[in-house]
Order: C-alpha cells, then structure tokens, then sequence
C-alpha cells in the first residue's frame, strides 16, 4: 500500500503591517496643549481663569467646564471658610478640615478631567455645566 500525499507545509504568513503611529488629530489639542491636560491644569486658579480669558481655550467645550468648576470650587471653598470662621468651636474645628477636603476634590476633579471623564461636583458641577454651554 502507498501512503497517501502529504499536504505541502504550510507557507509562513506575514504578520499585517503595523498600524501607523497614532496621530493627534486636531480636536484633541487646543493651543498646543491636549484638551485632557488643558482641563486637568484648570484645577489651579489662576489658569483657570486664564483659560477662560484665551481665545483658543474658552471655546472648548470641556475645557471651559472644568475652569468653570474649578472656579466655582474655590469660591465655595472661600464661603465655607467665612461661613465656619463665624460659628465658635464646632465651626473651627471644621474649619481647620476645610483645606483637606477642597485639596482632596480638586485633585480628584483634575485626575478625572485628565482622564477625559465629565466628573461634575454636586451642585457646582451643574452649574459648571450650564455656564459652559450647549454641546
């Protein structure tokens, strides 16, 4: 008996080409800057108001929203301090926590613009939102 044919060995594929290099397309940079990173720097003050002054970044939609909360953080934080610095002994001891929770919120609020996520503060954030404009 004869043996049956044996298939040709099969021919090495080519793996496909690589994808190209992702370029940054022009929506995600504003001003040199990406969008992401521009709203995460919101979170200090004085850029925040900068951005909101700057001719390419106020008319980016989430970047504006994020200087917006950011600057709607701080005057809550600056009311608080006012608020509690009136109410003797529970009002201080409040007070001296103040610093701590408006740090924790902006941080939190900037690593979450960084991540392109709209994370809105409880009333603030709405706000924010609707002082950035329509979509």
């Amino acid at each position: 008996m004869t043996d049956p044919p044996k298939p040709p060995p099969p021919t090495p594929q080519s793996s496909p080409p690589p994808p190209p290099p992702a370029t940054k397309s022009s929506e995600t940079q504003v001003g040199g800057l990406d969008v992401n990173v521009a709203a995460a720097l919101s979170y200090f003050l004085i850029i925040a108001i900068v951005w909101l002054v700057l001719e390419p970044y106020n008319k980016n939609r989430f970047i504006r929203f994020h200087a917006i909360q950011a600057i709607g953080l701080a005057v809550v934080s600056m009311g608080l301090s006012i608020v509690l610095g009136m109410i003797p002994l529970l009002g201080w001891i409040l007070l001296i926590f103040l610093p701590l929770v408006i740090f924790v919120a902006a941080v939190l609020c900037a690593v979450k613009a960084f991540k392109n996520e709209w994370f809105k503060l409880p009333v603030i954030g709405d706000f924010a939102e609707k002082q950035a404009g329509p979509a």
